[in-house]
């Protein structure tokens, strides 16, 4: 078998052992809260948010400052999303495929306690 075979085949049991796990576990999404919690945003890596969600309260911040404010919680949820999303390839794929989410954009960044765990059966 030629390397370029060799790779093929890596490539396509790591992409089997991905979909076998969040077949297992469900989609990774990232999660995060305003501080005051008036917004909160879910996302996958990646991707557009999947659900915003703004209280009452936040209606009172203005139109700009209550969009400055879900754009500022979306990138958050975005990075969060990107940690899992290491975390979770971390357990079933080859270190050099970890890595290579760094290279194409989806760096691991801190791991952030701020979550309760609502929307990221990936964390338990």
């Amino acid at each position: 078998m030629d390397e370029t075979q060799r790779a093929a085949r890596r490539v396509a049991d790591t992409e089997r052992q991905v979909v076998e796990h969040v077949a297992r576990t469900g989609p990774v999404l990232g999660r995060a809260s305003s501080p005051d919690g008036a917004v909160t945003v879910v996302a996958a890596p990646g991707g557009p948010p999947q659900e915003v969600r703004v209280s009452p309260s936040a209606l009172n911040m203005g139109p700009r400052a209550l969009a400055d404010e879900i754009l500022r919680v979306s990138a958050r949820a975005s990075r969060d999303a990107a940690s899992r999303m290491h975390r979770t390839l971390e357990r079933v794929a080859d270190p050099a495929a970890v890595r290579a989410l760094a290279e194409i954009g989806f760096e691991r960044g801190p791991d952030d306690d701020e979550h309760d765990g609502t929307y990221l059966r990936e964390s338990r």
